[in-house]
């Protein structure tokens, strides 16, 4: 802090870092919270251990929260009220950059199928899929399924369950530098495993229906505004502690079906036959993550603010 010598000091979400805000507080310099959350998982700690937050909690300068439900929690354990406002949630205003080559190829090679994308999968979830791929394709012969693993340390694992599974299936890498045209079509039934960075949130688009993984297992959830903006029916597990504000608008609005381990593939099959009810499921998740959109511009904003009230950077 010393040679850099900042003015304003920006954290996300919840890195309250002790010893960072008082080095900041000895400095005199302000420190804004964006996307300020408390998850459900962390709330018993942090209202547990409020004595010990509350004087740094107390001197932080704006707090951005992204729902009610986390700016009273973070009121409770210290912030001052009148520096908590509900921003949004940064989530909803992501949106996904330009079509990925392995979309771009996909579009091409599955021109005659429908595509099951399931997103940012963990243990025990790409087993769940495989188990439930045969149903899916008794009630929809021509599908096809698109695994989204979260972690690469685990395509290898990934990959020797689906050689194990028996059915047919291509590792996205395999086409890296090749077209359409060099690159045999998928078949009906066929598993692609994306063992590749950063083509996911493009892939989702292609979907008929979309998993959302993480959410099968207690591992918390990911994002459903992935595949939300895209306007697609959604499925998850009922594990999404760590978008449960997100989840639940989604939920209000019969925007996302929830389902466990038992239920995957009947969800997935009723939104895969009846074709009109998930479309207009989809046009409500995107209704939703329209609607909530601008927090990014709320905060900018509120740093504006803060910045001319402390001085011009």
């Amino acid at each position: 802090m010393n040679a850099l010598k900042p003015r304003l000091l920006i954290l996300a979400e919840t890195e309250f870092w002790p010893n960072l805000l008082s080095g900041c507080f000895r400095r005199g310099i302000p420190v804004a919270v964006v996307n300020a959350r408390i998850s459900d998982r962390s709330w018993p700690r942090y209202r547990r251990l409020r004595w010990l937050w509350r004087p740094f909690l107390s001197r932080l300068s704006r707090v951005l929260a992204q729902s009610e439900t986390d700016a009273e929690r973070l009121k409770a354990i210290g912030c001052l009220p009148e520096r908590v406002t509900v921003a949004g949630n940064l989530k909803f205003d992501v949106r996904a950059g330009g079509e990925a080559e392995a979309t771009v190829l996909l579009k091409a090679l599955a021109a005659d199928l429908r595509l099951v994308v399931a997103g940012s999968t963990l243990e025990g979830e790409e087993e769940a899929l495989v188990e439930a791929w045969p149903r899916l394709l008794e009630a929809d012969p021509r599908l096809a399924m698109v695994l989204g693993v979260r972690h690469p340390e685990r395509f290898a694992t990934v990959a020797a369950l689906l050689d194990r599974s028996g059915f047919k299936w291509v590792k996205r890498s395999d086409w890296r530098g090749q077209t359409a045209g060099t690159v045999k079509a998928l078949a009906a039934g066929e598993i692609v495993l994306i063992d590749t960075i950063g083509e996911l949130a493009s892939v989702y688009s292609l979907a008929t229906v979309a998993f959302v993984g993480g959410s099968l297992i207690p591992a918390g959830g990911h994002n459903p505004l992935e595949p939300a903006q895209f306007g697609l029916p959604i499925v998850m597990g009922p594990y999404y502690a760590n978008f449960r504000s997100i989840t639940d608008d989604l939920r209000a609005r019969d925007a996302v079906r929830v389902a466990g381990k038992e239920e995957l593939a009947g969800a997935l099959i009723e939104l895969l036959r009846d074709r009109s009810a998930a479309l207009a499921m989809g046009e409500r998740a995107r209704r939703v993550f329209d609607e909530q959109a601008g927090a990014t511009g709320r905060c900018v904003e509120a740093v504006k603010e803060l910045i001319s009230t402390f001085g011009t950077i």
